[in-house]
């Protein structure tokens, strides 16, 4: 019986260990940033900024309020875009790290 998926490279190999290492920096480099854009329009725009932010208005509410609401909830579900998109570049880089070693 042949198996259709490529021959797996050797987890043991230093220069796949050295690729998987990298990959996971990227990943928790990728996560910080993205989970402190979050914090950051989630506790900056709907709590800290909020009086600041009042002053101006979104459809009759205001800007601080609408943040909490609605802002942060929208800025999350792009966040999980922009992880997605930048995750398969990611895994398609490494998927080609790991043929290269093995």
């Amino acid at each position: 019986m042949t198996d259709n998926f490529p021959e797996q490279p050797d987890p043991r190999d230093p220069v796949v260990v050295d690729a998987i290492n990298r990959y996971w920096r990227r990943n928790k480099r990728v996560m910080g940033v993205l989970l402190l854009v979050w914090a950051a329009v989630g506790l900056g725009g709907g709590v800290l900024f909020a009086d600041y932010l009042n002053a101006f208005s979104i459809g009759g509410f205001p800007l601080g309020f609408w943040i909490a609401q609605q802002g942060s909830i929208i800025v999350f579900v792009v966040l999980i875009l922009v992880y997605a998109l930048i995750l398969n570049r990611m895994d398609a880089a490494h998927h080609r790290d790991l043929a290269d070693a093995g």
